[in-house]
């Protein structure tokens, strides 16, 4: 054969070479959920991808007995076509045995890496950066070698499962979408400019519900605004000016024995029309959802879907209220600030190394704006001020302080037993090494 043909030869070797290298990591870098969508919007191949994804092991196989075939001709070409010229050339300043075995090794080193760079890692790379559009173009080619190759697909497949098999070796692809998949999906998004990063952090939010607890986004007892079951009208309309809420529980006695709640659209509508708000009138106050402080916020959701409400009083295990929750308070745990605007920010940045933040802060929050990943023992709080007291054991008082995740968090103001302002500051990371107290 001469130089000409064997040239045109090993071309198309290489090319049909890289065809199958990038058939074969398109199909498995293609995301199903993106083919899934190329379906819905009338792409048949995309459906036919699908399918050979569900069972691919046919696929692959024409895929390996192509690419090592094909391997193995183009260095038979390659050697014979390059090997004979490149000994002649070492031939001109040394011996012919030793001309013969360095044409040998320069003939296979070029072959080699011209298999390996135009064969293997460009198609793989560009098969990567768009896998559903090479998928989906070489699908139908694929599919029709799939027949052709059936008897030596059918053998070589037999085999490898059977020594997967004995080797306990996994043989099906796991195609379960966690949460955390869809977390890192979004991530990439953000990071990529897809997504911006407020939708980033909402669709983090979303799955945060699962795991925090209605403590987090509840409005504490101690800024509840109540009404007494005998309040005169009087108190009720200065009450309902200085502390403007949609709702407010209705009490015999004292806080811990809630009747159930009014809602000041109601109180509204009849001092409009000069009408009494004399709590007294039993139709005034409705029924009020009561429910366990250790529920998460997608188990208060549910709670308010199944009771038609949106606003529930919070008890511990001793039955004593401890806060009240609505529906706005959920939902801004997703949104932010998007749906609470006018709330003042529980976590301010003063500048590039210090933050205030209020004690009632949920720690998860604190974390987050912090990049903090270790969180100390995380269920036995869920505040900031809750943090503090596990790590100093007592109630914070003042001035305390104390080291953790490369921060120092200090104490500035307590009302009383409340947690208001704690300062956190940036620690050198050598500082950092250990917690402290």
């Amino acid at each position: 054969m001469n130089l000409g043909l064997s040239l045109l030869l090993l071309a198309a070797l290489i090319v049909a070479a890289a065809f199958f290298s990038i058939s074969e990591i398109a199909l498995a870098a293609s995301r199903r959920l993106r083919l899934k969508q190329m379906a819905d919007d009338g792409d048949l191949r995309a459906e036919k991808v699908l399918r050979v994804q569900e069972q691919p092991g046919h696929y692959f196989t024409v895929v390996q007995i192509a690419v090592n075939a094909l391997a193995i001709l183009g260095g038979i070409v390659g050697e014979g076509m390059l090997s004979g010229y490149a000994t002649d050339l070492f031939a001109r300043w040394m011996p012919a045995a030793t001309a013969a075995t360095l044409g040998f090794l320069a003939s296979f080193l070029l072959i080699t890496s011209t298999f390996i760079i135009l064969t293997d890692l460009i198609p793989k790379q560009v098969g990567m950066a768009e896998p559903e559009r090479f998928a989906v173009r070489v699908i139908e080619i694929m599919r029709f070698l799939m027949k052709v190759f059936k008897p030596f697909v059918w053998f070589y497949s037999r085999l490898s499962e059977v020594l997967i098999r004995l080797l306990g070796l996994p043989y099906q692809r796991d195609d379960r979408v966690t949460s955390d998949d869809i977390l890192a999906l979004a991530e990439a998004g953000a990071r990529s400019g897809a997504l911006a990063w407020g939708e980033q952090q909402v669709i983090e939010n979303v799955f945060e519900l699962d795991t925090r607890t209605v403590p987090s986004a509840m409005t504490q007892r101690d800024r509840i605004a109540w009404f007494h079951l005998d309040e005169q009208e009087d108190i009720i309309r200065a009450r309902i000016a200085a502390e403007p809420y949609a709702t407010y529980p209705v009490c015999k006695g004292d806080l811990d024995h809630v009747i159930g709640y009014v809602d000041a659209r109601v109180l509204f509508q009849r001092l409009l029309n000069s009408q009494s708000i004399s709590l007294q009138n039993q139709s005034l106050i409705q029924k009020v959802l009561v429910i366990p402080d250790r529920l998460t916020l997608a188990e208060v959701l549910a709670q308010f879907r199944q009771a038609g409400e949106d606003f529930a009083v919070i008890v511990n295990e001793y039955s004593l209220v401890v806060g009240v929750v609505t529906l706005n308070d959920v939902m801004s745990t997703v949104m932010g600030d998007l749906v609470s605007p006018w709330d003042e920010e529980q976590i301010i940045r003063r500048d590039e190394n210090s933050w205030l933040i209020d004690g009632a802060a949920p720690i998860q929050d604190v974390c987050r704006m912090l990049e903090i990943d270790d969180i100390l023992v995380e269920d036995d709080y869920e505040t900031l001020a809750g943090f503090l007291m596990t790590m100093l054991r007592r109630i914070p008082r003042r001035t305390d302080t104390v080291s953790w995740g490369g921060y120092t968090f200090e104490v500035l103001d307590v009302d009383t037993y409340r947690v208001d302002q704690v300062l956190a500051s940036r620690i050198a990371s050598e500082q950092a090494a250990k917690p402290g107290v």
